[in-house]
């Protein structure tokens, strides 16, 4: 059994190195891209506070096609540029989106999300995948979050 959960109170700084080094650990050595999406969905999941869903979106033949999560069903199918999963993907830049609401073009598949984190994978310079991130609460994500799951994201790249 895992349980990577960092202690209550343990500054952002180094629950996300403790979150990198439980992704190594989850993912080291594993070839099947689908399984470490798995694994890092739940973890993400399981070690992040206020988050309605987490997981992947993974890119196919120029759309964003879902991947492995946690959280409530999801769009299945997502054009790039559209929405903030799919600007994160067509700009390969991450979205830190403190009001979805305000966010033009973003596609709400769970109402309660009020804010969100979209990061890409990418795999010698091109987008392979990205990592969403949605929260109830607005601007419940930052620069610290952004810069962790940005390090979780180059981990994963040749792992998924």
């Amino acid at each position: 059994m895992f349980d990577f959960r960092p202690d209550e109170g343990t500054p952002k700084p180094e629950a996300y190195r403790q979150l990198l080094d439980a992704a190594e650990a989850l993912t080291s050595g594993e070839p099947d891209g689908v399984a470490n999406m798995a694994n890092i969905a739940a973890l993400l999941w399981d070690f992040l506070p206020d988050l309605n869903w987490s997981g992947f979106y993974r890119v196919v033949d120029g759309e964003l096609v879902l991947g492995p999560f946690m959280g409530r069903p999801a769009c299945i199918r997502i054009p790039m540029g559209q929405g903030v999963c799919g600007v994160a993907a067509a700009d390969a830049a991450t979205q830190l989106v403190e009001d979805v609401h305000a966010f033009p073009g973003h596609i709400a598949c769970d109402a309660v999300t009020n804010s969100e984190l979209v990061v890409p994978v990418l795999r010698d310079g091109a987008v392979v995948a990205v990592i969403d991130l949605d929260s109830p609460s607005k601007a419940r994500f930052d620069a610290e979050d952004a810069a962790g799951i940005e390090a979780l994201a180059a981990v994963l790249a040749e792992r998924i």
